[in-house]
C-alpha cells in the first residue's frame, strides 16, 4: 500500500522516479527533554549571528537558567508543526572559495548564510529524528557517502578506487566522469521536495508541516563590507550553512541515483558530487 499524506495546493505529484513508501509512517515528533537540548547545545561550536538577540557565550553562561525556556520553544515548534519565523531569516556573506583565488571575479564566491544560534539547535533535533527514520526503514541510498555516521569522503574514494580495480582485474577500460552541480543547494524546487518527503520517505501529518513551515517564508539579506541588502524572499532553495539542508538535498536528488543505475553505470556520489 502506498501511504502518503499530499496537499496538492503546497506539493506537486510525485514523479515516475519516485518509489513509494512502504514503511512506518513518521508523522509526529519525539518530545525532547532539557538534557538533550543541554547535550547538543554544549557539543554545538559557540558562535553569534548578529541575528541573535544576545551573544551566544552570554547564552551558555547562563544555560541552566534558560535552558527550561530553550526547550518549551523547541518542543513547542515540534509539536505544532511550525518553524518560528524570527528563525527564518539569513545574513548572507560572500566568501572565497580559496585563499589563493582571485577576489574580483565574482564566482570564485560561495554565499554562505549565517542563521541565528538557536535556529541551528533547533534544526539539529530535527536532524536527530530524521536520521533515526532514514536509518529504521533503511531508506539512506546505498551509493551515497555524506551526511550519515560512517560514511565520509573516504568510503566514497575507497568505492570508486574499487570499482576501477576490479574492472583493471578484469581486463575492461574504464572511464571516470566527475559531475558537479553548480549552486546545488540553490536549486530545490520546495513543492517537489515536499513531495519526495511525503511519497518516498513516509514524512506525514505534523512533522510534514513542520519541513513546509521550515522551507517557506525564508528571507535573506547579503551583508558586504558592512553594508546591507534589503530582506529578499527565497522561493527555491535550502540556506548554504544551514543544518538540515545538506541532507534535504541528499533526498531531494536521490531520483538522479535511480537514472545511472538505470544505465547500468558503476557510481557513487558525495552530497552534490557525482561519480560515475
Amino acid at each position: 500500500s502506498i501511504r502518503c499524506n499530499l496537499d496538492s495546493t503546497t506539493v506537486t505529484p510525485p514523479s515516475v522516479l519516485d518509489q513509494p513508501f512502504c514503511g512506518t509512517v513518521w508523522g509526529a515528533f519525539q518530545s525532547v527533554s532539557e538534557d538533550e537540548v543541554k547535550k547538543i547545545l554544549t557539543q554545538s561550536t559557540i558562535k553569534t549571528c548578529e541575528l541573535d538577540p544576545l551573544p551566544t557565550s552570554f547564552l551558555t553562561h547562563c544555560l541552566d537558567d534558560l535552558l527550561p525556556h530553550l526547550t518549551s520553544i523547541i518542543n513547542d515548534s515540534l509539536h505544532s508543526g511550525l518553524f518560528p519565523s524570527a528563525f527564518k531569516s539569513a545574513i548572507v556573506k560572500p566568501l572565497l572559495k580559496k585563499t589563493t583565488l582571485n577576489p574580483e571575479i565574482l564566482k570564485n564566491y560561495r554565499p554562505v548564510s549565517n542563521l541565528s544560534f538557536l535556529s541551528k539547535i533547533l534544526e539539529k533535533v530535527v536532524l536527530r529524528q530524521l536520521s533515526n527514520h532514514l536509518l529504521t526503514n533503511n531508506l539512506f541510498y546505498s551509493h551515497q557517502s555524506a551526511y550519515r555516521a560512517g560514511h565520509s569522503t573516504e568510503t566514497a574514494l575507497l568505492k570508486i578506487v574499487n570499482d576501477l580495480l576490479s574492472a583493471l582485474d578484469e581486463d575492461k577500460v574504464s572511464l571516470l566522469s566527475l559531475l558537479d552541480l553548480s549552486a546545488a543547494f540553490d536549486t530545490i524546487d520546495h513543492s517537489i521536495l515536499l513531495s519526495r518527503l511525503s511519497y518516498s520517505f513516509g514524512i506525514s501529518d505534523t512533522v510534514l508541516a513542520w519541513f513546509t513551515s521550515y522551507l517557506t517564508d525564508r528571507t535573506q539579506t547579503i551583508s558586504v563590507n558592512g553594508s546591507k541588502s534589503l530582506p529578499a524572499p527565497l522561493h527555491y532553495g535550502v540556506p548554504q550553512g544551514s543544518v538540515l539542508g545538506p541532507i534535504l538535498f541528499v533526498l531531494y536528488t536521490q531520483p538522479l541515483s535511480k537514472i545511472i543505475q538505470h544505465h547500468s553505470l558503476y557510481h557513487h556520489n558525495f552530497s552534490d558530487d557525482n561519480q560515475l
